[in-house]
């Protein structure tokens, strides 16, 4: 679906999971992907938004404090079609059965493969909208080149391993916003990921000295205590 002025409409998705570790790997690799995510922690919250707002598809777990899944999902079909996806722990085939019978589209057990993910909520949206994953990310005099994996500062190619420019890429697309470690953890080591946090700086630390050494502009922000940050136009 295109906007009025040409360009792109990206999809809207709903993610209500209590799982924090669990949500904010999910945002993240969505909003990778190209995808607006909004986030409840808990079944009246994610209610509220879905009586409030629009979403073109909602992720929705089943065992979530306050009302739980089945019942957030039963009570949206008495006003939306939004398509539904359920996530669980639990595999059995009667709680498949439930999430289906209470006007569920699809279901995923966890542990999951976020490509699995990825392909469930492309298959029900195909045809809805067209995702917005531009080849080219910039940032003030930062040129990122996503097809060819390749990046220029003041028309200087820079080389980077796979987590720098993973990480980079993380920071452009939510510049102006701060990241903190564990977001970044999240979506660039994953969420089971079980070393130090401190992975974070030490990566920081190695874009800095090839991103912003040499060059009078530094990009790369930190915010003592909670994150780091890309700031610019």
């Amino acid at each position: 679906m295109y906007n009025g002025d040409g360009t792109l409409k990206d999809l809207k998705i709903l993610l209500v999971e209590d799982e924090k570790q669990m949500s904010m790997f999910i945002e993240m690799e969505l909003t990778h992907e190209g995808y607006k995510v909004d986030t409840a922690y808990d079944g009246r919250e994610g209610l509220s938004k879905i009586e409030k707002n629009s979403y073109d598809l909602i992720l929705l777990d089943i065992m979530i404090p306050g009302i739980n899944g089945i019942e957030v999902c039963r009570r949206t079909r008495q006003f939306s079609e939004v398509p539904i996806i359920m996530l669980t722990a639990k595999g059995e085939v009667s709680d498949k059965v439930l999430g289906l019978d209470v006007g569920a589209n699809d279901y995923l057990t966890k542990p999951f493969a976020i490509e699995e993910l990825l392909a469930r909520i492309r298959a029900h949206t195909r045809g809805n909208t067209i995702i917005n994953k531009s080849d080219k990310l910039m940032i003030e005099d930062v040129v990122m080149d996503r097809k060819a994996h390749q990046v220029w500062r003041s028309g200087q190619e820079i080389e980077l391993t796979k987590k720098e420019y993973e990480l980079l890429e993380m920071l452009i697309l939510n510049k102006n916003i701060v990241l903190t470690r564990e977001k970044l953890i999240g979506s660039i080591w994953g969420y089971d990921y079980v070393g130090d946090t401190n992975v974070v700086d030490v990566f920081i630390r190695y874009l800095r000295s090839k991103i912003d050494e040499g060059f009078e502009h530094k990009l790369i922000t930190t915010i003592r205590g909670v994150g780091y940050v890309i700031k610019g136009d």
